[in-house]
């Protein structure tokens, strides 16, 4: 089933969805496939949905953190917004069936350090904390895979320091655009594209650079013939010429 399909599958409204709608919302998610019919039913009655428009914040930094989210349609943009500034530091773009919001589970404060905000027009099952620990209690499935992406993404994290602190912009964009092409990529005749509308104010806040220097390195690939520019999108023509 394509993602068009899907849409048009799906109830119209949140207030649509009945315990058993979101049940099998929580069963084709990454974290629900294993878990057991009971727990799913669990979660379900405790979870709702609720639908985010392009750029709307689905929390804030400072907020409290008492619910997790996955997102049953659209893409999620994670990042720190400087207080006084208004500057943007993106985290990451989380695509359709992510978890996110696990702060929820370990903040000694119980506040959100992190904005989310919607990157596109966004639909969400949110699941109150308290209830999906107790998930985790009661199976080691949902505990190891909490974990699992807990784990992923520290090390993540780690590993963009290590980029920021060791190589410079260009090396900084090939890595990006290799890893966007494996989680957005669609393959084309001519090579992969990402499948992600990509400003290059966006871009340049995940690589900690300026518009204007992603926007000249970005050209000077285009005209080495390793990308070309597809309807606001990025198609990656040589894979191989991006930094492993």
């Amino acid at each position: 089933m394509n993602a068009t399909e899907k849409r048009e599958t799906q109830p119209k409204r949140p207030s649509s969805y009945g315990v058993e709608a979101r049940a099998k919302l929580i069963q084709n998610l990454e974290f629900g496939v294993t878990l057991s019919e009971s727990l799913i039913t669990q979660l379900a009655s405790a979870a709702s949905i609720t639908d985010v428009a392009r750029r709307r914040f689905v929390y804030r930094a400072g907020e409290q953190a008492d619910s997790l989210y996955a997102i049953v349609q659209g893409r999620i943009k994670l990042c720190r917004i400087e207080s006084d500034t208004k500057r943007e530091a993106i985290i990451d773009i989380l695509p359709e069936g992510s978890l996110f919001g696990e702060s929820a589970l370990y903040s000694p404060a119980n506040r959100r350090e992190n904005c989310a905000i919607a990157y596109e027009q966004s639909r969400l099952l949110r699941i109150p904390a308290g209830d999906f620990k107790r998930g985790m209690v009661e199976d080691n499935r949902l505990h190891d895979y909490t974990f699992r992406l807990i784990g992923q993404r520290l090390e993540n994290a780690e590993r963009r320091l290590a980029d920021f602190a060791l190589n410079a912009i260009p090396a900084r964009l090939d890595r990006l655009l290799a890893d966007f092409s494996d989680r957005y990529g669609v393959p084309e005749r001519e090579g992969v594209l990402i499948d992600i509308s990509l400003p290059h104010r966006e871009i340049a806040s995940i690589v900690g650079s300026t518009r204007e220097s992603v926007t000249v390195r970005l050209n000077a690939m285009r005209r080495e013939g390793t990308i070309e520019f597809v309807k606001r999108r990025i198609l990656v023509k040589r894979r191989e010429a991006l930094a492993s």
